[in-house]
This record gives structure tokens, C-alpha cells and sequence, in this order.
């Protein structure tokens, strides 16, 4: 599945509908809400873990993947060194990241594209990317956009 910073991961895009992601992988393995009242929505064999925002009417707004064969710009990104990943994604404009600890985990954060690399062993093991805002309080939804 190939990562689509600010847009989504393969044909899901963000702004789609639950019956829109349903239509096209079918009904989750597993769903729950959060603490906010969002939808949570998991697909086992995808490894793919993907919420739909309360607030804006249930339209995905997240999505955090480990598939082992999870692309972004044609590499292979799970299992890989940060540093080998962020110095291809340099080349692609991203440029600032912003790094987290949390005990064994590191969360290396991109903000203008909204796109996290979660890494243990100094290995990522989870990619994490959310719809960007286009103004100070709107999404930029890409599902159904002219």
C-alpha cells in the first residue's frame, strides 16, 4: 500500500465516508470509538488502523498503517532506519521534523504533511498520516474535491 501524505494510503482517501472505505475493503475487523466519540475502524491483513473524525461528520480524517509492505514515494518504509527514510523524504520537501520520545518508541513528526514515523530498535514500525488543515479551521478534504 503506497502512503499518500495529504491525501491518504492507495484508494482511500481522506474526506471518505465509512460506507465509502466499506465499499472498498469491506467491513472492518474491529470497531470501536475513542475518547473523542471518533469511529476507529482496524483491517487486520492491511495492518491498517483508520479513524473517522466525530467533528467533521465521520469523514476519515487518519491513518496509522504497519503493513511490512507499506510504501511512501515507491520505498519501503516499515523496518527501515529513520534517517535512511527522512534523507529520501528530504527530496520529496520534507524538511523539518519535529521528534518525540516515549520510552522505547520515537515519533518523528513532519507538520506540513502531517505524517508520523514511529520507530523502536532505531527501526520505524508504524507510519502515521492525518488530513492537513487549509485554513485555520477547515480540512482539506481530497475525497470528492474539484
Amino acid at each position: 500500500m503506497e502512503i499518500k501524505p495529504k491525501f491518504g494510503t492507495d484508494q482511500l482517501l481522506f474526506g471518505m465516508k465509512q460506507t465509502d472505505v466499506k465499499s472498498i475493503f469491506g467491513n472492518p475487523d474491529k470497531q470501536f470509538k475513542d475518547d473523542d466519540q471518533n469511529i476507529i475502524y482496524v483491517y487486520n491483513t492491511q495492518k491498517i488502523r483508520l479513524t473517522f473524525y466525530e467533528d467533521e461528520d465521520f469523514r476519515l480524517g487518519y491513518i496509522i498503517a504497519s503493513h511490512p509492505m507499506q510504501t511512501l514515494f515507491g520505498n519501503q518504509v516499515i523496518g527501515k532506519k529513520v534517517t535512511e527514510v527522512q534523507k529520501e523524504l528530504e527530496k520529496q520537501g520534507f524538511k523539518i521534523w519535529e521528534k518525540e520520545d516515549f520510552d522505547l518508541a520515537e515519533n518523528y513528526f513532519n507538520e506540513d504533511h502531517w505524517l508520523i514515523l514511529q520507530s523502536e530498535y532505531d527501526q520505524i514500525i508504524k507510519v502515521e498520516v492525518g488530513a492537513v488543515i487549509k485554513n485555520q479551521d477547515e480540512f482539506d478534504w481530497k475525497f470528492g474535491a474539484k
